[in-house]
């Protein structure tokens, strides 16, 4: 498979996901959990550039292998938070809103919101849509697994 646009974005979309990267990160939540949102999603949509971008900024942020490679399998492993398993719960929820899925029930909001304050739940389901955004953009385009943006 071969990408399908050599140029990158133009500098008003890049400023506009700066942007929404700086609200992100200015929501107060730890870098790490962002990653895993990031992580999930993308393993959800199957973006492998996503995927492995999210990979090295996790590591850069001090995530490890043992936890990056249980992402997939969150809910079987001890390796993650209570607060953790609420925003990747949060993630799957928000991610796999097709074919009639349930999307964000109550129970999954709640117990988001029990460990995260209504700026860091802002920000949490801010990365999962740009997330998003990114894994969509990448399959139209055809974008190739390797790079870091």
């Amino acid at each position: 498979m071969e990408a399908r646009l050599k140029s990158p974005a133009n500098a008003d979309v890049m400023t506009a996901i700066q942007g929404l990267y700086k609200a992100v990160y200015a929501g107060g939540v730890d870098p790490r959990v962002l990653g895993l949102v990031h992580l999930r999603a993308s393993q959800i949509n199957g973006c492998s550039p996503c995927v492995f971008a999210g990979i090295t900024s996790a590591k850069k942020h001090g995530e490890t292998d043992e936890r990056l490679h249980n992402v997939v399998t969150w809910r079987e492993t001890p390796f993650f938070t209570e607060g953790e398993r609420a925003a990747l719960a949060l993630t799957e929820a928000a991610t796999r809103i097709q074919d009639g899925a349930p999307g964000v029930t109550d129970e999954i909001w709640d117990a988001a919101a029990t460990h995260f304050d209504e700026k860091q739940l802002s920000a949490i389901i801010l990365n999962i849509a740009m997330t998003n955004f990114f894994n969509r953009i990448n399959h139209t385009t055809r974008e190739q697994a390797g790079k870091t943006w």
